[in-house]
């Protein structure tokens, strides 16, 4: 083990910075819910997945449970329903927001769109968010990072990780979660000359691309697993996602896996749980 509970000089966190490990990862605990909640959470999963204009007041019918309780456990897993609604309806009002700039736009080459968004990963006794940057055009997953909360920091974490490789998008593509319009994130875009588009709001066909890249995960590898805790996750979807890029073949690739067509071995830069 690389981290020493006993280190004369350095403490768990200065430890964990030098290894460039987050805190919260060292300091994980599986989020507090009864095993009924967990069990009714993965059904709303994939039902959202199914039928994404769901709201909560539709849920708690199909489900038949307490609209508050279903209100309650939709919040907690990021999720709302989708439908066109007001420009006025924001995440953060605060938070500057960008026009959308790709409708119409004809995807033909690697680098031009990059994009990414968050999705729930349920466990056995708990639950994690994931996030994940994707080329549009290879379906290339460049990189991915699970958290134990819907921070700012595991996003920005993921971007860097993409970046790092030495490549960069022409535009990149987010919702307008409160994650993607900060400052923190949206600025390390700006500093490097990157177009920034953002989805309209309750526009989940915006970001399609990451839409049916979270469908494969759920179906293929989350589903299946009922991971045991966030550290089984971590190595788990380090499999898969180095599989998808380097061995899935994708139809809309000519049956090609996505890091053929991006030029790249290795699979998707990948982080503990943050």
């Amino acid at each position: 083990m690389l981290i020493e509970l006993d280190h004369e000089r350095l403490s768990l966190r200065r430890q964990c910075q030098l290894l460039d490990l987050p805190w919260s990862s060292w300091n994980y605990e599986p989020v507090e819910e009864s095993a009924r909640s967990l069990a009714l959470m993965r059904r709303i999963d994939k039902q959202y997945l199914k039928t994404p204009f769901f709201g909560s007041r539709r849920m708690a019918r199909h489900f038949g449970v307490n609209r508050k309780q279903m209100q309650r456990l939709m919040r907690l897993m990021g999720l709302e329903a989708i439908y066109p609604k007001p420009r006025t309806t924001q995440v953060c009002p605060n938070h500057r927001k960008y026009p959308y700039l790709l409708r119409n736009v004809e995807i033909n080459r690697c680098d031009q769109v990059w994009s990414t968004d968050i999705t729930y990963v349920p466990m056995r006794r708990g639950f994690l968010y994931l996030t994940a940057v994707i080329d549009w055009y290879s379906r290339y997953v460049l990189s991915w990072e699970l958290s134990n909360s819907l921070e700012t920091s595991f996003c920005v974490s993921a971007l860097e990780r993409a970046l790092s490789g030495g490549r960069r998008p022409e535009i990149f593509n987010t919702d307008q979660g409160v994650q993607f319009t900060s400052q923190e994130f949206t600025q390390r875009l700006e500093s490097r000359g990157i177009a920034i588009s953002m989805d309209g709001r309750g526009r989940a066909l915006d970001n399609v691309f990451v839409e049916r890249l979270w469908r494969s995960v759920k179906y293929e590898e989350v589903y299946p697993k009922a991971y045991e805790n966030g550290w089984v996750a971590e190595a788990s979807l380090g499999k898969y996602f180095q599989f998808y890029n380097e061995e899935r073949l994708h139809q809309s690739l000519d049956y090609q896996p996505p890091a053929l067509v991006y030029g790249k071995k290795g699979g998707a830069k990948k982080r503990r749980c943050a």
